[in-house]
């Protein structure tokens, strides 16, 4: 029977990924190591199983225009201005001094200028694809060393263009006018791909796409997704840009319509298999025997590419006036080899300007960089040394501007410390500030930090997790630290430094998930909201409403659900039926209570409860069984199942609920009794 090509091969990818990654999985090792160490174990120097190397590669770089197109729907055009500065000015200093460096240093080791050239191209590059999918799966791509990081790593791909066309230069198999001019027009190029994905964003793809979407065919959609995706992907390789430079642009421009999120559901799943087979085909390349030939040669370039590197990144961030955790963690973030090596690599090696006795350890390390890559993100948080040994630097460079809330608030006390400023820190300033309670807002994003500033809101530019920052914003004279940042492992240190600076000053703070909320608490913190209760408290309110059941019964599955998961007690505001839906009227609104067995209301009529001069609200209809009685008499009594509809203002309808409320107390001078 005939057999179909590469099917075995795939197979064979398939489940030695998975066996392995499970194994891995159990020491607590990240997919990623998994799926290149697989991808070692399959190669030519491991077992051999997988002949089809160029197949594989096609389908490996499918992958990775599928991950950045994804990624690309997750930014927007929108969020991407926003990083515009730390792409430009930080991906600038990480690209020109990992490539100042690195020749240096060649130089110094006696390789020729062009050699130590390419060794800094390849250096300065890091893995978008291992990086953002790490920073994804921690929630940290809105993180301050998250939005670097990813604005640095744009930078990168679009300095790709310019290093290709370098490196032939650099054995001197080109003229240098005809370099600079491909240089020049590769980068108007760029410039002509940017401006027309903008222009596509706002007048061709949102019109595309709801033709698309009238079909009201999930395949049809998905397959118009697919061929925006890998489209724009081939139409930037057109123009000299990456493959996965294009797939980001695509990505941003769906984002910016109503179908970005339907977009990502209907695609992950594509994504995620071929993008496991990107990873696998990585590990593919990595070459045992050279590591056992030239072992202190190898080591040495993977700690160029953890150290050296990172301290680089770590240096550029500095610059940037970020504090030493963010520079820390972006550093640590960046400190890998890159997808894009290898083809810089391929490149050198048939220009004959790198000989194989280079890029064998060269590919070595910079695998087992990447392999450790997503490892040292997730550890990094926890390692408190390489902010120890930042910190004089960072007192010499003097990122905290919080020294301006102390001076220009020295007596500054019973005010409500906020940390972080994205949506909710915007509207918890703005409720605080109409309120006239006094607020110092602290933020890490100097972008941001500006902007509020420009609209009169006292923010400052500091790092919270800092014992200085919280004494400079009077944290110990506060009544309040509302702690609303993106990244959560931050958030954890500032509750630790805040207990020191400032035991009994109350934490409010926010977590995605319930299951972390008593580790908080034990850690400190007051008051800890769960988004993903009051999210689901909501959905409750408004499906019980959308059903018409009764305002009681709704806020008695609320509180069950509050008691339930033990959150924070509050007055959940239902969404009431407003009679003006119906009859124009925009004051009045109509609600419902059920009579239960023990309310003041059982056995009682509306005269004897005195309903309508004690509330005001007036009694319009009562529902017994299947009966509705749309003109009760207000003398006969209420019965134990008897649903109440009455109208009012919203304090009259408000005060009529309490009288039907089991605890709520009888009208003076009335007998509980019936």
């Amino acid at each position: 029977m005939e057999t179909v090509p590469l099917l075995d091969e795939l197979a064979i990818i398939a489940a030695l990924a998975v066996a392995v990654t499970v194994v891995l999985a159990r020491f607590k090792l990240p997919t990623v190591a998994g799926l290149l160490a697989a991808g070692a174990l399959l190669g030519p120097t491991g077992l051999g199983l997988v002949r089809s190397m160029h197949a594989i590669e096609v389908l490996a770089e499918v992958g990775v225009v599928l991950l950045l197109f994804t990624i690309g729907l997750e930014f927007s055009l929108e969020r991407l201005r926003h990083i515009f500065r730390q792409a430009a000015v930080g991906g600038a200093l990480q690209v020109g001094l990992t490539t100042a460096v690195t020749t240096g240093i060649a130089v110094a080791l006696g390789e020729p200028i062009g050699h130590g050239i390419f060794f800094g191209f390849v250096f300065a590059l890091s893995s978008t694809a291992i990086v953002l999918r790490a920073l994804g799966e921690r929630r940290e791509l809105d993180a301050p060393h998250g939005r670097f990081i990813v604005g640095t790593l744009i930078f990168q791909d679009l300095c790709v263009v310019p290093m290709v066309l370098v490196v032939p230069l650099l054995g001197g198999s080109a003229p240098a006018g005809q370099a600079a001019v491909g240089i020049a027009l590769a980068m108007l190029k760029a410039v002509v791909v940017v401006v027309g994905t903008v222009g596509l964003s706002r007048f061709v793809v949102p019109r595309v796409l709801a033709w698309v979407d009238a079909s009201r065919s999930r395949e049809v959609f998905l397959l118009a997704i697919l061929a925006l995706c890998i489209g724009t992907a081939w139409l930037t390789s057109l123009a000299g840009l990456s493959l996965a430079l294009g797939a980001f642009l695509g990505g941003m421009v769906v984002a910016d319509t109503e179908y970005g999120h339907r977009a990502m559901g209907d695609i992950l799943p594509l994504r995620d298999a071929f993008v496991s087979i990107f990873f696998v085909s990585l590990g593919m390349l990595f070459d045992v025997r050279v590591v056992v030939a030239h072992p202190g040669f190898v080591g040495l370039l993977v700690l160029g590419f953890l150290v050296g590197k990172g301290l680089l990144a770590t240096l550029a961030a500095m610059a940037m006036r970020f504090p030493a955790r963010v520079a820390w963690l972006a550093g640590v973030g960046l400190a890998q080899f890159g997808e894009f090596g290898f083809v810089l690599t391929r490149l050198a090696q048939s220009r004959g300007i790198a000989e194989e006795r280079e890029v064998g350890p060269l590919l070595a390390a910079g695998i087992v960089s990447m392999f450790v890559a997503p490892l040292l993100v997730r550890i990094a948080p926890h390692i408190t040394a390489g902010e120890r040994l930042l910190a004089p630097l960072e007192r010499l460079i003097g990122v905290r501007s919080i020294d301006e809330a102390d001076e220009g608030h020295a007596t500054l006390e019973n005010h409500v410390v906020v940390v972080g400023y994205g949506l909710a820190g915007r509207f918890a300033a703005k409720a605080l500030m109409a309120s006239g309670t006094p607020l110092v807002v602290l933020e890490l994003d100097a972008e941001i930090v500006r902007r509020g500033r420009a609209q009169g809101i006292p923010i400052y530019y500091a790092d919270a997790t800092s014992v200085e920052a919280l004494g400079h914003a009077h944290l110990a004279g506060s009544r309040l630290l509302v702690l609303l940042m993106n990244d959560p492992q931050a958030a954890l240190r500032v509750v630790d430094t805040a207990r020191r600076v400032a035991p009994e000053v109350p934490i409010l703070m926010r977590t995605r998930h319930l299951t972390e909320r008593d580790r908080l608490l034990g850690m400190g913190a007051s008051d800890v909201v769960a988004e993903e209760v009051e999210g689901a408290i909501e959905v409750i309110a408004r499906m019980l409403r959308a059903l018409e059941l009764p305002r009681n019964v709704i806020d008695e599955r609320i509180e069950a659900v509050r008691a339930e998961t033990q959150s924070t007690e509050r007055r959940q505001t239902v969404p009431r039926a407003v009679l003006r839906d119906v009859r124009g009227l925009d004051e009045l609104k109509i609600e419902s209570a059920v009579i239960r067995e023990g309310s003041p209301a059982s056995g009682r009529s509306a005269v004897s409860l005195r309903l309508r001069s004690v509330t005001g609200a007036l009694v319009v209809g009562v529902r017994r069984g299947e009966q509705l009685m749309e003109r009760p008499d207000p003398n006969v009594p209420f019965e134990p199942g008897d649903v109440v509809y009455f109208v009012g203002t919203p304090g009259a309808v408000q005060r009529a609920l309490e009288q039907f409320n089991p605890r709520a107390p009888v009208s003076p001078g009335e007998d509980p009794r019936p």
